[in-house]
């Protein structure tokens, strides 16, 4: 919200004086704070008429009316963090507070409806067998598997879309017919679905050579079986400010041995870690790239995504790692598929 400061009070603030704020700004809350900004309360119009009942005047102190203990975002959390806040809360405002708990901002529900159209567009590979659940793929595409209430790359593309991303290519082949006719044109989602239409198996980067014209800003590539809560459009943004030829998005991942490792020397123990865990980091299945690193891709070819990045890196392309901190699942195991329907509603709705 532009004029959030004018939602600022004092606790010596009168009720009457509170309404009048409330009223000019037009957000249906205030927020009180001291003299550094440290946010200490809020008074809504529901406090306000919950104090008045309980015989408190219009002269009364806001100090003796407001919520001390408001729902609250961090300054560092994504646009998609504080929305899913908002939603869980089923609030319309929300204070933005920094790591000293002063307010620098305020979060309303009318700066969620309107988002910035991305000239970007999103490959989404989408072809793949889906052998690791065959139980479950045998008659369905992994991507069009029921996640929560909707098919899996639909929640993908709601996902872009929120972040507004309207171009979308659709890398299909098995079954295709099945994502093809969900998705349409995709004007039921208010975004543009084109299909790459894949003869064979063609890996998670072969498809790009079936683009039909080259093109002229970065795009965005990514897996069918992720669930995440990234920020996309500012991954975008992190690749064009490096000027890089392609980003790979990447995690860590933990692995613990499950035994004693013995480090040894000439066959002398030097020590035992017991159950050591391994740091790694991984590719996270999404990526950024700019148009000149589809000169790589053979045409019409199976060809993975680590190669493509092996070629950029052999020819002395800008590469550069994105760290995906935030909610993220590999649909790739029946367990994984599972724990995606358990968050759906907390994390997705």
């Amino acid at each position: 919200m532009k004029s959030w400061e004018k939602a600022l009070i004092a606790p010596s603030t009168t009720v009457r004086s509170a309404l009048e704020t409330i009223n000019q700004v037009g957000c249906q809350i205030a927020l009180v704070v001291d003299e550094s900004r440290r946010l200490l309360g809020t008074v809504s119009d529901g406090d306000v008429r919950r104090a008045l009942l309980n015989g408190k005047t219009l002269a009364a102190l806001v100090s003796e009316v407001m919520h001390t203990k408001p729902t609250t975002v961090n300054d560092h959390d994504s646009r998609h963090a504080r929305l899913s806040k908002m939603r869980r809360s089923v609030l319309h405002q929300l204070p933005v507070i920094n790591s000293e708990g002063i307010v620098v901002g305020l979060d309303t529900v009318d700066d969620f409806l309107t988002v910035p159209q991305r000239e970007e567009s999103v490959v989404i590979m989408a072809g793949g067998l889906g052998s690791r659940l065959r139980e479950l793929t045998e008659n369905t595409p992994k991507p069009m598997l029921r996640v929560g209430s909707r098919p899996l790359l639909e929640t993908i593309v709601r996902a872009y879309a929120d972040q507004g991303f309207c171009d979308f290519y659709l890398a299909v082949n098995y079954k295709a017919e099945q994502i093809e006719a969900h998705f349409g044109d995709g004007s039921e989602l208010g975004v543009r679905v084109h299909y790459l239409r894949e003869n064979k198996r063609m890996g998670t980067a072969g498809a790009l050579s079936l683009l039909p014209e080259r093109p002229t800003r970065p795009f965005v590539v990514t897996n069918a079986d992720l669930l995440t809560k990234e920020n996309f459009a500012f991954m975008v943004d992190q690749h064009i400010e490096a000027g890089a030829d392609g980003t790979m998005g990447v995690r860590e991942y933990d692995m613990q041995v499950p035994f004693g490792v013995v480090v040894e020397r000439d066959g002398k123990i030097q020590s035992i870690q017991e159950k050591p865990l391994q740091r790694f980091t991984v590719s996270s299945g999404m990526y950024v790239l700019s148009p000149q690193a589809l000169d790589l891709v053979p045409n019409d070819q199976f060809f993975d995504m680590p190669s493509l990045f092996d070629a950029m890196i052999a020819k002395g392309m800008l590469t550069r790692c994105h760290r995906i901190n935030g909610y993220w699942l590999d649909i790739g195991r029946l367990p994984d598929f599972e724990q995606a329907n358990r968050d759906f509603d907390e994390i997705f709705l």
